[in-house]
């Protein structure tokens, strides 16, 4: 297969890129280490392409990604996040966040979108804070929120276009940017276990793929309740140390 990754440096995308490529496909690896994809390029040789851009530079992005074709899948993984401490809300947190998790995400699919073939997939990484309003995750949860809207808009309208999408939702899992979070993460796993959830689900062409199902079934049992009911509960979920 012919698969583009973006937010392939670090993480859950490093991961994939590792495991799609061991497998012996052709992977376009996108990220903004230059010195993680000299990385891959010294391991992979040709089986791997690289591209060095930040996906928030909307320019940069149609300008590097304007020469790829033919992409069987297109995962756009890349994405940040900032926690908010109220009472004060930080406006440039709340929009480094939205700029890079949705804008971010919007100039990769103007790019990614015509080079998708026929019965080809593109998967988009939200989150499971999209499935409650969560303490702290004001801009991160908003964020994913949009992701998961939009996924599931973009189910309806490529279907006439043969192109099939996948959302991605995973819980907390281990990587650079999980670390930096001072507070308790219930069953987390590690990037790769998550990238093991993600491919088998694309494989086997699940719209959802969410994980690990432990966790992410409470939380979507959590949002079958009345806000009242849910607010409570929540407000004790996820708290500092």
């Amino acid at each position: 297969m012919n698969i583009l990754i973006t937010g392939a440096t670090s993480g859950i995308g490093k991961q994939l890129a590792e495991k799609y490529l061991a497998q012996h496909n052709q992977v376009i690896c996108c990220g903004r280490n230059e010195e993680a994809l000299q990385k891959l390029r010294n391991k992979y040789g040709k089986q791997v392409t690289t591209y060095c851009f930040d996906i928030t530079d909307y320019e940069a992005v149609q300008l590097q990604l304007a020469e790829i074709h033919d992409l069987d899948l297109a995962i756009l993984n890349a994405g940040t996040c900032e926690y908010l401490d109220m009472p004060e809300f930080d406006a440039q947190s709340y929009q480094r966040v939205l700029t890079t998790n949705v804008q971010g995400v919007a100039n990769c699919l103007e790019a990614v979108i015509p080079k998708i073939k026929p019965n080809g997939r593109l998967a988009l990484v939200g989150s499971s804070a999209s499935y409650l309003p969560l303490p702290r995750a004001e801009a991160y949860g908003a964020s994913k929120a949009a992701i998961e809207y939009l996924a599931k808009t973009l189910m309806i309208t490529l279907k006439p276009y043969d192109i099939q999408v996948s959302l991605v939702c995973p819980g907390f899992v281990k990587t650079p940017l999980t670390d930096q979070n001072d507070f308790p993460m219930p069953m987390r796993i590690n990037a790769d276990k998550a990238a093991d959830y993600i491919i088998s689900g694309l494989a086997k062409g699940k719209a959802e793929i969410h994980f690990p199902r432990r966790f992410t079934g409470i939380l979507k049992l959590l949002s079958k309740l009345p806000f009242s009911l849910q607010r409570p509960i929540i407000s004790g979920l996820v708290s500092r140390h």
